[in-house]
């Protein structure tokens, strides 16, 4: 039986590292399981902000990829200030009280005179080549995936152009995104990000989003069918794991300026003082990018003698850090905006069998997920006393070498799972008339 021939298009893929890559390397992983052939088309010359080649061994060489060039504002940018430009793209944007003239205008550019994003460019020359491919491979279905959602804009105009099926795959969501309000823009530029978002939301045959809180988002802006397929977790080959000797807390991925939960870092001060073995064992290890402003408020609170600061490391390592540390720590912006955001490390956490501390906004789909699971406990900005009792609790336990959590149902978030879920969905829509 010859397998159904789908185009994904994408602007992560290996060796890109950070959480983007991981949702369709996985996805194209396991598709050829469910009568499906992925066919990935990516830029040829892209500027990732970072880079892990251990990634490239997870692709198939039997997967066709095609690539074509792309122009990127970053690489100009990096004229005007290297670091400043390589920040930005990591999503590393400074408080805009501490924002150098440099800073305030390289935001008001892109968010004004690049939209969707900086990928804009790369819409008209993917249309016009990918036009020719689809027609002489007989493609009748392709995917988007985004941010950047500039993508989202090539599969509109391929629908427009050839009647395709398009499936329209959001990892985040658009004009609500936490980062937008830092972007300067004008009015006209808000209203330009609304009427792209609108027209892709009402046009694309199929929406996925990664959590109910966006798909909820969406139902508001379209009648368009919405599927809800989180991200997971994967089976990763680790070494023999032996946990540290230390009480770790350890946060993997990065720590954005307003990624700074001060209520933790008070708790953990006062541990410090009051308890002479928690101040002998603790250790706060931070692996991934880290915003000088949370660097600062930690040593305002004495915590910089007990950081290990890893930097960026593979995602095989980051499995095994995880695996390593006592506690998992999951740290998100305190904002309405953030509800809808569950990081792909949740689900990894979630199989490493340590308990994990997490904080954000009341109500995010990562509390529901967490209760359900039972792989941790949830904690609001404010929620001070419950926070230091927990973690004390966990102090114990780990005094007592009998630290771990016990996960519950977390079976329907493995990868494959997943991924037969979105295979239903595209023999669904791509057979529909």
């Amino acid at each position: 039986m010859n397998k159904k021939k789908v185009l994904i298009i994408s602007y992560y893929w290996p060796p890109a590292g950070g959480p983007g890559v991981q949702r369709w390397l996985k996805f194209v992983k396991y598709l050829p399981e469910f009568d499906i052939e992925p066919i990935v088309y990516i830029p040829e010359n892209p500027n990732y902000p970072l880079i892990d080649a251990s990634l490239i061994s997870e692709v198939s060489k039997e997967l066709t990829i095609i690539k074509q060039p792309i122009s990127e504002p970053y690489k100009f940018a990096g004229f005007l200030s290297k670091k400043n430009a390589k920040s930005i793209s990591k999503g590393l944007i400074p408080e805009q009280k501490k924002q150098t003239v440099i800073e305030k205008l390289m935001l008001f550019v892109r968010g004004n005179f690049f939209i969707p994003d900086a990928r804009k460019n790369w819409v008209k020359p993917s249309v016009n080549y990918l036009s020719t491919y689809i027609s002489d491979y007989k493609i009748d279905t392709i995917i988007t995936t985004g941010p950047p959602h500039s993508l989202h804009l090539i599969g509109m105009q391929l629908k427009e152009r050839l009647g395709v099926k398009w499936l329209a795959d959001f990892r985040d969501p658009w004009t609500t995104i936490g980062y937008h309000k830092e972007l300067k823009l004008t009015k006209i530029a808000k209203q330009k990000h609304i009427a792209l978002e609108r027209k892709v939301l009402q046009n694309a045959d199929q929406i996925i989003v990664t959590s109910n809180v966006t798909k909820k988002e969406f139902q508001q802006k379209t009648e368009q069918p919405i599927a809800v397929i989180t991200n997971g977790y994967d089976v990763e080959k680790t070494e023999v794991i032996t946990l540290d000797k230390k009480f770790t807390l350890a946060h993997i991925g990065s720590l954005l300026a307003k990624r700074n939960p001060e209520v933790l870092w008070q708790v953990l001060k006062e541990l410090i003082v009051e308890n002479e073995a928690f101040k002998k064992y603790f250790q706060l290890k931070l692996v991934g990018a880290v915003s000088e402003n949370v660097l600062k408020n930690m040593d305002d609170y004495g915590l910089s003698e007990y950081l290990d600061k890893v930097g960026y490391v593979s995602h095989n390592k980051a499995i095994s850090i995880q695996k390593e540390s006592q506690l998992l720590l999951l740290i998100e912006i305190n904002s309405e905006e953030t509800k809808c955001i569950i990081p792909g490390k949740l689900f990894e956490y979630m199989v490493s069998k340590r308990p994990i501390i997490a904080l954000g906004p009341k109500g995010s789909d990562v509390e529901k997920i967490i209760a359900e699971t039972n792989t941790g406990n949830y904690f609001s900005y404010s929620d001070y006393d419950n926070l230091k009792s927990v973690i004390l609790t966990h102090f114990k336990a780990f005094q007592e070498n009998t630290l771990q959590s016990h996960a519950i149902g977390l079976q329907k978030y493995s990868r494959r799972t997943l991924t037969s879920t979105l295979g239903e969905l595209i023999h669904f829509v791509s057979s529909k008339q």
